[in-house]
């Protein structure tokens, strides 16, 4: 498979499959990837699916997210290497490899049905909710919530600069759920009328904090003056090893697509795409792994990828 043969494949597993994690669709990539090309050593295949990886986040899918991915992979290469044995061929390492990736995609596929029914216990009738852009996790727990719990009312948030927002509200619409759509400005005079706010992510970092659609960050700040609880939900694959302190340290192939970043000479000029919103913000994460504080995500990483 060649660079442009990854690139097509990735677009296409995402193409015929809208709701599926752009991490996800990246791991899909590099299983094929791994399962047509020959390798000589272990050494040999960790190196080529780093090079593939790097491809992978030079899509204009978000790059921090198919990076989470990704590195997940990167672990179980290195676990397939303990587990088949130095006496095994590479054969076998790879035959494990794919097996190992398989279950790995199982898992991640019934992620937002574990988080749904998890969560739709914190939701219930008669609540007001604000949410931010398009999650389709959240989208998951509210319509979970919607049949379990009866009604209740939700504020989205237009989400600019892609408006993400309003096909947001028309899918909660579609499942019967009483929304309004707002302003991204109007999230202050808003904040007065929610219990809660519910957010999805497209990564969360080792500090607690998430990176989210830009905005996100502005809700955070506003929800914590008002005292009003913020919930994350996130699939565990999100889970990265990278430790911002504030939103200078993201880099801009996160922050910008990669068209923009190969076009654009002046960035400053361009409208960022994500921020990202510190942990003193939240209140919880809803995970396919468990219920966790801000605080406790630094040790569910060191689960993962030790």
């Amino acid at each position: 498979m060649s660079v442009p043969d990854l690139t097509t494949y990735f677009n296409e597993v995402i193409k015929n499959d809208p709701n599926v994690s752009p991490a996800v669709a990246a791991i899909k990539t590099l299983l094929e990837y791994i399962r047509l090309k020959s390798f000589s050593t272990v050494v040999e295949l960790r190196e080529s699916v780093i090079d593939a990886i790097d491809v992978l986040t030079r899509t204009d899918s978000s790059a921090i997210s198919v990076r989470s991915g990704c590195e997940m992979l990167l672990r179980f290469i290195t676990l397939t290497a303990l587990d088949a044995g130095f006496d095994s061929g590479m054969e076998k390492c790879k035959e494990i490899l794919l097996k190992n990736g398989q279950v790995f995609l199982s898992k991640a596929s019934k992620a937002r049905n574990k988080i749904a029914r998890m969560a739709c216990a914190w939701i219930p009738s008669g609540s007001n909710i604000l949410v931010h852009s398009k999650s389709r996790v959240v989208l998951e727990i509210l319509r979970e919530a919607s049949v379990k719990n009866g009604t209740f009312h939700v504020y989205v948030c237009q989400s600019a600069p892609d408006n993400s927002g309003m096909s947001m509200m028309e899918e909660l619409t579609n499942f019967g759920i009483k929304c309004t759509l707002i302003l991204d400005s109007a999230v202050g005079a808003v904040m007065e009328k929610v219990d809660f706010v519910l957010l999805g992510a497209e990564a969360v970092v080792e500090s607690g904090g998430i990176i989210n659609k830009i905005g996100t960050s502005t809700i955070g700040l506003c929800a914590k003056m008002l005292n009003k609880p913020v919930y994350v939900a996130v699939e565990s694959f999100k889970f990265v090893r990278f430790y911002p302190l504030n939103n200078r340290d993201i880099p801009d192939e996160y922050k910008y697509k990669y068209s923009t970043i190969s076009t654009v000479k002046d960035l400053e000029k361009e409208h960022p795409l994500i921020d990202y919103t510190q942990p003193s913000f939240l209140t919880l994460l809803f995970t396919d792994i468990g219920i966790f504080t801000p605080s406790a995500v630094s040790d569910e990483l060191v689960k993962l990828y030790l």
